[in-house]
């Protein structure tokens, strides 16, 4: 039986992850605040087939029209839009005729942020790597879903082995490629010329001599292209300076299974690691040191990890179907949700949470109009109620002077009738004398 731990999950701040498995299906993984920080899915796409596996996956952080390319175990390549998952444009990657894509599967995929040459706006640039060393650097039109624009880049980064991973570093000049039997090299993809390969280690004291399996490796800065972190099968960790030497400049040992998955962080010496038991941790990669380990052990071999480019949390997911949430800090697990299928790979999205804060300030905005609207309302209602009082008292007042005047006349009358009477009263009683 897998060993597990059971802790408290606090939940964890406003964020977005895609998830992709054996399946070929993406799902969308959301955590709000206004939720408690609970991870959820909130949208699946695509339907199970296991032809359609996704082996790798790229996602761009451009803030205007971002997207999503996708690598599937039967050869094709789908853009995607990242926020609603529809399908753009598909390209064919399968080159070799009479060769099944599933000898030779797409092992790396990157999606560049930047246009490598003077493109239309409707366009994005591929790099591809293949089991087989088979790389190319292909432009997509994507208004025109029937043909490529220009011919692709095209070279062999390895003459033997199967390559397992590739990476681009942040100015997206250079590539790493390297797996099974193939050393970790540098290309400059610029002119598709290798610039370094890493030196085995000499054997040890028996004269035992290690094979060559690299099974990833990722670049330590993004600014900084000359520093690289690789994972092998044989559990050890090694960081290589290319303007230094060919071997590696650290090298230890992590646990007894293999490396998985290695991620690095923002301050340009951590490395997350994790293996094919289930163990996750950070190192200081400087010195070899152990930080420490993530809390609440994985139940499966963890395949990807992802660090959150403005978060202080890492993501990671394997064989075990979970996504976990973790924050960098306490090593402690924040939110984890069971997806049912083995997962493969996990991005952020990046933009998540400025459409978090656009959609609030919208809100903020839509909601000081209604409240103006209403109060113009109350004042134009008000001013109608003044109105109407100031004419009712009007009428009051006119009224009273009305009823006054009327008063007044009757009284006039009364005195006059008193007078005439008075006048044939007195007129009488001369006649009588």
């Amino acid at each position: 039986m897998p060993r597990t731990t059971t802790v408290d999950c606090p939940g964890c701040p406003t964020l977005r992850a895609l998830t992709f498995d054996a399946l070929g299906l993406i799902k969308v993984i959301e955590a709000r605040e206004k939720g408690g920080g609970v991870a959820k899915v909130v949208e699946r796409w695509g339907d199970p087939d296991a032809s359609k596996c996704v082996l790798a996956a790229s996602m761009n952080d451009r803030k205007i029209d971002p997207l999503l390319a996708v690598a599937r175990k039967n050869g094709l390549i789908e853009i995607l839009n990242p926020l609603n998952g529809e399908l753009s444009h598909t390209v064919s990657d399968v080159s070799n005729a009479g060769v099944r894509p599933e000898d030779d599967a797409i092992a790396g995929l990157h999606l560049f942020r930047r246009q490598r040459v003077e493109l239309t706006p409707r366009s994005c640039t591929l790099l591809t790597c293949k089991t087989k060393g088979n790389a190319s650097i292909k432009t997509v039109d994507l208004a025109d879903t029937q043909t490529d624009s220009g011919a692709p880049k095209t070279w062999n980064v390895c003459g033997s082995g199967n390559i397992l991973f590739s990476e681009v570093d942040g100015s997206e000049s250079y590539a790493l490629f390297g797996g099974k039997g193939v050393e970790v090299n540098m290309w400059d993809l610029e002119n598709c010329t290798k610039i370094w390969t890493a030196k085995p280690p000499p054997a040890n004291s028996l004269g035992i001599f290690t094979p060559t399996w690299f099974t990833s490796a990722t670049f330590l800065s993004k600014d900084d292209h000359r520093k690289v972190v690789a994972g092998t099968n044989n559990h050890q960790v090694r960081l290589y300076d290319i303007s230094a030497q060919r071997r590696p400049v650290v090298s230890f040992d992590f646990r007894e299974t293999p490396i998985k998955a290695v991620a690095e962080d923002l301050d340009g010496h951590t490395v997350y690691i994790g293996n094919g038991s289930g163990d996750l941790a950070s190192v200081d990669i400087r010195t070899g040191k152990l930080l420490g380990c993530f809390l609440g052990k994985c139940s499966g071999s963890i395949r990807s990890i992802a660090r959150h480019p403005e978060l202080p949390v890492i993501a990671s997911c394997g064989l075990d179907s979970y996504l976990r949430i973790w924050d960098i800090g306490t090593r402690q697990l924040l939110s984890s949700v069971f997806l049912k299928q083995h997962l493969t790979k996990v991005v952020f999205d990046t933009n998540f949470t400025e459409e978090v804060k656009h959609v609030a300030a919208d809100l903020a905005v839509h909601e000081a109009q209604s409240i103006g609207e209403i109060e113009t309302v109350n004042e134009t209602e008000k001013l109608a109620m003044k109105r109407k009082k100031s004419s009712s008292k009007e009428n009051k007042e006119g009224k009273k002077k009305k009823k006054s005047s009327k008063e007044k006349e009757g009284i006039k009358k009364l005195k006059s009738k008193k007078r005439s009477k008075n006048q044939e009263h007195d007129i009488a009683a001369a006649d009588d004398a």
